[in-house]
């Protein structure tokens, strides 16, 4: 029996990198998923593989970004599956042109905050209520390490954006223990995702982020999905408002306890 079993999920970023990999785990321990992505191709892709496999999978194409599409994707779900145990806030942006703070334009912020940051807000906002009905879940927030000890190569809006991911995830942690909901941030360290190479797009930005890290790798999705497994399944029931970091030992090498 999966460890999900009877459960229904809602995958943001599914299209891609750990939200694929997610959504073919929790579909392989038994829950029913929805991938949600604004790229309906690489999404189809996601769903064809879960279908192929027996699962039990719909693609909903959703900018979580925008209030009504966050609304849409929380219903769809619902309708389809009959509720909401699992929600999956991964979509999320690194744009190139991001860096420090004086070089970084307004509109590289503003649309990294619009994804990264409401993106995240909004799906907290529809999906709270569906699954209080549904008898409590877990939701899961993808934040990030930089969001605890900052980035070697420089990236202002993102960091700040997950930095809100964190503040938002522990007080949302709070404001719902009572009612049976678990919401906790996922923080990866540098994985060899698209995302990520995209930016490290140089043999010298790669070098700078694999030499803080102490297994002297980048981690792979795959592996974030594992963790987000844990999160989502009834072995992490005592476990909210969390930085679930998994980072291959990076912030322990350079973040110490005062």
């Amino acid at each position: 029996m999966g460890r999900l079993e009877g459960k229904i999920a809602l995958i943001t970023g599914a299209g891609s990198g750990i939200g694929r990999e997610t959504a073919i785990l929790f579909a392989t321990h038994g829950a029913r998923v929805s991938c949600v992505d604004k790229n309906e191709g690489a999404n189809a892709e996601t769903v064809a593989g879960i279908k192929a496999a027996g699962g039990d999978v719909v693609a909903i194409a959703a900018d979580v970004s925008v209030a009504a599409d966050a609304a849409e994707m929380v219903e769809a779900t619902v309708t389809r599956f009959g509720g909401l145990h699992i929600a999956f806030n991964n979509a999320g942006v690194m744009l190139a042109d991001d860096g420090g703070a004086v070089e970084t334009d307004e509109s590289v912020w503003d649309a990294t905050m619009d994804i990264n940051a409401k993106g995240v807000f909004l799906g907290c906002k529809y999906e709270i209520p569906a699954i209080r009905d549904a008898g409590g879940g877990s939701i899961i927030n993808t934040a990030s390490f930089v969001a605890i000890m900052g980035a070697a190569t420089p990236q202002i809006a993102y960091t700040a954006s997950k930095g809100a991911v964190l503040a938002m995830t522990r007080e949302l942690a709070i404001i719902h223990a009572r009612q049976n909901i678990r919401v906790n941030a996922l923080c990866p360290g540098p994985l060899r995702t698209e995302l990520l190479m995209k930016f490290l797009d140089t043999d010298e930005k790669k070098r700078r982020r694999l030499v803080h890290l102490p297994m002297g790798r980048f981690g792979e999705a795959a592996e974030m999905a594992q963790a987000a497994l844990f999160l989502a399944s009834d072995e992490s029931s005592y476990v909210t408002g969390s930085d679930f970091l998994v980072d291959g030992g990076l912030t322990a090498a350079y973040v110490t306890p005062e």
